[in-house]
């Protein structure tokens, strides 16, 4: 019903006399893109692409947040998965899948550079620190030919400061001891420039066993120029996190304590390091003749100790799980203006995956041992991961107000895993995977567009073992393609504002759950996601800025393949909310202090595909901030976290690994306060 509303309101406007402006560009902008701009050749998303959000710089750098993938928190659309579990934290998605781990469907990049583990989770995103990061673009569907690998329902590309010249620095303290320090340094002169950073965050925590400390440091460093031929160019950052996990509560365990951390955790704990390396060189081959290049290298190590439940009997809830992972990768795009109606873009990349995996089960005790011998090693895997892709598509703009993108992309995969007791097996035989895609924007005169998008996207499995890899008796599997299309309408109201309404759906077939860490693979068959977005911003006059997003999205399963009472037809996909909404209000009290609230809201879900217990974990929270320019130079600035105490939890339900059945919390935090000071120095 809620999408049939949104589709007549898109109908209305579509036929309502357009006296607005628009250009082809569908890219919704909150805040200011404080990107060093360099030009360059390669189509951007927003050039190309039709559901595109980015998040500029004045509303990421002064934000005071544990980790760099809450900062999404503001973005249209976006869930967040909050597990809270010291390094293990949490996760972005949207457009109806989850971040519960069992798809991985969004694609993360930091600077271009692919930036998912193996598995697909978002963890390199920790690398980074707010006052490094210059904006964050969100491509919402499947009609982005780029990528291929984990982009099934999007992507999100993380820009940092690139060139410039400045000394920022940051400091804050806030509730649970919360320190945490920032410096970033930016030169540029004579064609090279060069940036570093520092940053480092150390806190209790919320809850007791809940101290975490770490550190980011990385550089980049260019030289020249696209206008003058040839730039290239080196960034490298380095990453460690050592961190208590407090563990999961029971219902009863929350409600007697949900500060606390039961005897059964105290042993938990988490020592992770990630690195990543990139070389990018961009060439004018001729005037109208562009080539981009990047090679890279990350390196992903953790070793984390967990215990998810008090059962004596088993050893299934006590593990120790260790990941050695590394990735060598490129992506090549040529970019070719043919004519000033026509441009056209290929693209090739390769990656390399050398990957291990440990897990070990324990025997009970309170607190687990992890000192003592495992009770049982039920992985000591090394595999390797392969894939290349390729992609062709065109800009071609007939009109003046016309914009049409057809693009096709193709994938292959290969790969071999050696499990214990010598079994060796090559990853599933998928062949080529054919993508096309095709984008469409029509301009309604001179403060409105609509455009329209359809695509095709692909799961493969990941992980060590079978299914994911061909072991003796493991039947073949094809990928599951996602079909997604999405229409929509941009549009300026007045001057100073956009917005955007839009209502989209995504076929999949032959989904699977998939689950790496723990062994756990489930088909889920046929699926559809389906949604609708209504999202706006505005400046009014020179003290206030507003803005508010909605978004309505539901995931079932529309055919299982299993008879009976076990079908699956007709369920919800676990986890998925029904709503998630966001407002934003920034108030320039004075020309030195600014005033400013954000709210966020999601709505609650079922826990299992069976949607047998019941739903959990609906929220929303409210926070409050003030700013005070003390001097041109400096200012200081105060944050309010959940200003009204609201008391929520993410929530999972423990049947994977046990027969015990039962909800699992993970309590957010409660109010707190920040305190930091910003230098230009």
């Amino acid at each position: 019903m809620k999408i049939r509303i949104l589709i007549a309101t898109i109908v209305a406007s579509l036929s309502a006399p357009v006296a607005y402006a628009q250009s082809s560009d569908s890219a919704l902008t909150l805040g200011k893109v404080d990107v060093h701009k360099h030009s360059e050749g390669q189509l951007s998303a927003h050039q190309v692409l039709t559901s595109v959000d980015v998040l500029g710089a004045d509303q990421i750098q002064d934000k005071q947040v544990q980790h760099s993938w809450e900062l999404l928190g503001q973005m249209p659309g976006i869930q967040l998965t909050e597990t809270r579990q010291g390094a293990e934290s949490g996760k972005v998605s949207f457009r109806a899948f989850n971040g519960e781990g069992y798809l991985n469907a969004i694609k993360t990049l930091i600077d271009g550079v692919p930036s998912n583990v193996n598995s697909g989770n978002q963890r390199f995103i920790d690398m980074l620190f707010p006052l490094e990061i210059s904006y964050i673009e969100v491509v919402r569907g499947t009609n982005d030919p780029r990528y291929g690998l984990h982009n099934i329902g999007g992507n999100v590309n993380f820009g940092t400061r690139q060139g410039d010249n400045y000394t920022d620095a940051r400091v804050s303290y806030g509730s649970y001891n919360t320190r945490d320090a920032q410096l970033a340094v930016g030169r540029e002169s004579d064609g090279f420039a060069q940036n570093y950073f520092f940053g480092t965050q150390a806190s209790d925590g919320y809850r007791d066993h809940d101290r975490s400390k770490k550190y980011a440091v990385g550089g980049k460093w260019f030289y020249g120029s696209a206008d003058d031929g040839m730039r290239i160019g080196l960034t490298a950052r380095a990453y460690h996190h050592e961190a208590e996990e407090p563990g999961f509560m029971t219902e009863a365990e929350l409600k007697a304590d949900r500060r606390g951390s039961q005897r059964r955790n105290a042993n938990d704990f988490d020592d992770r390091d990630m690195h990543q390396f990139g070389l990018h060189a961009d060439l004018t081959l001729a005037p109208t003749v562009f080539l981009s290049s990047k090679l890279y290298y990350n390196r992903y190590e953790d070793s984390r100790q967990v215990t998810f439940s008090d059962l004596p009997t088993g050893n299934a809830p006590r593990q120790r799980r260790v990941w050695d992972e590394t990735q060598a990768g490129m992506l090549t795009a040529l970019t070719w203006q043919a004519r000033d109606e026509l441009t056209l873009e290929a693209g090739v990349n390769y990656e390399h995956q050398d990957n291990g995996y440990i897990r070990q089960r324990f025997s009970y005790s309170e607190p687990t041992d992890f000192d003592a011998p495992p009770a049982r090693v039920q992985n000591d895997d090394r595999h390797t991961f392969d894939n290349w892709g390729a992609y062709v598509q065109a800009i071609y703009q007939p009109t003046e107000g016309l914009k049409i993108v057809p693009a096709y992309r193709v994938d292959r995969f290969s790969g071999d895993t050696r499990l214990p007791g010598g079994v060796t097996g090559t990853l599933q035989r998928y062949g080529t995977i054919g993508q096309p895609k095709l984008s469409v924007v029509q301009s309604l005169g001179a403060r409105a567009n609509v455009y329209a998008n359809w695509g095709r996207t692909f799961q493969v499995l990941t992980g060590s073992t079978a299914p994911a890899y061909l072991t003796a008796g493991q039947a073949v599997m094809r990928p599951s393609t996602n079909t997604g299309m999405e229409v929509g309408l941009k549009f300026s109201p007045f001057a100073g504002s956009q917005a955007r309404l839009a209502v989209w759906q995504q076929d999949a077939e032959n989904e699977t759950s998939n689950m790496p860490a723990t062994g756990t693979t489930v088909t889920l068959g046929k699926t559809r996601r389906r949604g609708g977005d209504a999202q706006a911003s505005a400046q009014l006059g020179d003290k206030w800025t507003v803005w508010a997003s909605h978004a309505y999205q539901e995931a079932k399963i529309v055919r299982d393949g299993r008879d009976g009472a076990l079908s699956l037809k007709g369920r919800e996909v676990a986890a998925v909310p029904r709503r998630i909404s966001n407002i934003g209000l920034e108030y320039q009290a004075t020309p030195a202090l600014q005033l400013g609230l954000q709210g966020r809201a999601q709505g609650d879900y079922y826990l299992e595909e069976r949607n047998g217990t019941g739903k959990y974990g609906d929220f929303a929270v409210l926070d409050l901030s003030a700013k005070y320019q003390i001097s041109p130079t400096l200012n200081v600035d105060m944050q309010i976290r959940n200003v009204t105490d609201r008391e929520y939890a993410y929530v999972w339900y423990d049947s994977f690994f046990w027969t015990q059945v039962q909800p699992m919390f993970s309590p957010a935090a409660g109010r707190s306060i920040y305190v930091g000071l910003s230098m230009r120095l």
